[in-house]
């Protein structure tokens, strides 16, 4: 489970300069066709995402009172897509797009109405979302490229920005409504609203008009790990990816912890963390100008894991909301990044490729609850978030250093320069 710097497609003679800030709005995305249609059902989805997995991971702490198995329940299904990027992601390109997303909601909205069956047992709540988890890895690249294909790519930033600012505000509502319902109602009456939201979810996607696979062919194991080999090649795209995947994967850890670091405030901590989000990707998407975006990546890494430091000293539940707001500004971190990885990309690949950037993403931050449980088991939830929030800092040390050697403007994006050489 995320801003123009120049752009590495042009060249010296075009018309049009390398920094000029796309004009694509926020007012004038829903006039685009299917715009719409996509935005809505995203939305349902992440509401239903929100709900079900506070819902889950407090049914799990309650039967188990185990942290580990918490943060596994609700963060442990993206393990699951590093199999999906590994098999299936060559279907992101080669399916098409309407039918597909349509068919992930619905076969969601069963698993999770499965989720509620009263005495289910964990390890069967655990299959459960691992499956979920490996049919959601081709849900990410299905999704992006289609956006790449509504928008182009000069309005990618603005769409995603704005995608993100939905996240957003669904998890703010989502983990406040559901929040209240988990501790006032049940959880299981929590997971049948979810099912719910996803059957929404797949209905809205029938709204989008049919459209042909980006590429023709058969989806294949070859062909996903042709097509990963070949993203993986260019060394600016494999710094883009673990700039993407691992400083972003250890903090969400941090996150994975909100539970059984204080289960009563949990909804509150992860909307003030969705609150911090939307702040981010609305200063970043919409109000820095062009030239400035690119300088911020790394300030923003580092903001987005250093406030977690202070939880170690368990401050109040304001203050730790705050801290965890702030946080949370860096995750904006992702759209400068996002960016320049679609424009390092072959468009027939632009599907794939931000594919195996989503499955990427939530198969670090699986590893990563895992590895924060596994700490908070051993020691205490606030110690553990400390641990991978340093864990976060020294990686983004390690990659901005590595990345200076090819990017002499020492950012963690590569120069144009090494554009060009991809």
């Amino acid at each position: 489970m995320p801003d123009t710097p120049h752009s590495p497609s042009h060249s010296p003679s075009d018309s049009t300069p390398p920094d000029t800030p796309p004009r694509t709005t926020y007012a004038n995305l829903f006039r685009t066709p299917e715009f719409g249609p996509l935005f809505l059902s995203s939305s349902a989805h992440i509401a239903a995402q929100t709900v079900s997995g506070l819902a889950l991971g407090t049914l799990v702490f309650r039967a188990t009172n185990s942290p580990l198995l918490s943060a596994v329940s609700m963060f442990g299904p993206a393990l699951a897509q590093v199999l999906g990027a590994t098999f299936f992601l060559s279907g992101a390109d080669r399916l098409p797009p309407r039918a597909t997303l349509a068919g992930l909601a619905l076969s969601f909205a069963v698993a999770t109405a499965a989720l509620a069956l009263p005495g289910l047992p964990v390890w069967g709540m655990l299959l459960i979302v691992l499956v979920e988890g490996l049919i959601a890895s081709l849900g990410g690249g299905v999704r992006w490229g289609l956006l790449t294909e509504i928008l182009a790519k000069d309005g990618y930033l603005t769409g995603r920005s704005l995608f993100n600012m939905m996240t957003g505000l669904m998890q703010i509502a989502g983990y406040a409504a559901g929040g209240v319902l988990v501790t006032q109602l049940s959880p299981r009456l929590c997971l049948l609203l979810a099912a719910a939201l996803y059957g929404t979810s797949a209905a809205l996607a029938l709204r989008l008009t049919r459209r042909p696979p980006r590429v023709f062919g058969r989806p294949s194991v070859r062909a996903t790990w042709r097509a990963n080999a070949a993203l993986w090649s260019a060394r600016p795209r494999r710094h883009v990816y673990l700039a993407l995947w691992i400083p972003n994967g250890l903090v969400v850890g941090c996150e994975s912890l909100f539970v059984s670091y204080d289960p009563r405030a949990a909804g509150t901590l992860f909307a003030c963390g969705a609150l911090g989000m939307l702040a981010g990707d609305v200063t970043i998407g919409r109000l820095l100008p062009a030239r400035l975006r690119p300088r911020l990546g790394i300030p923003l890494l580092v903001l987005l894991a250093a406030p977690y430091l202070v939880l170690f000293l368990r401050p109040p539940l304001p203050v730790a909301g705050v801290l965890v707001a702030l946080a949370s500004v860096g995750f904006g971190a992702s759209l400068v990044q996002q960016e320049r990885l679609v424009a390092l990309t072959p468009g027939e690949l632009s599907g794939h490729a931000l594919g195996l950037h989503s499955a990427g993403m939530l198969t670090l931050q699986g590893v990563a609850a895992i590895l924060a449980g596994t700490v908070a088991q051993v020691t205490s939830p606030a110690t553990a978030m400390s641990v991978m929030a340093l864990g976060s800092l020294a990686v983004t040390l390690t990659l901005t250093v590595a990345s200076r050697r090819d990017a002499p403007d020492g950012g963690l994006l590569p120069t144009r320069a090494a554009v060009r050489s991809a």
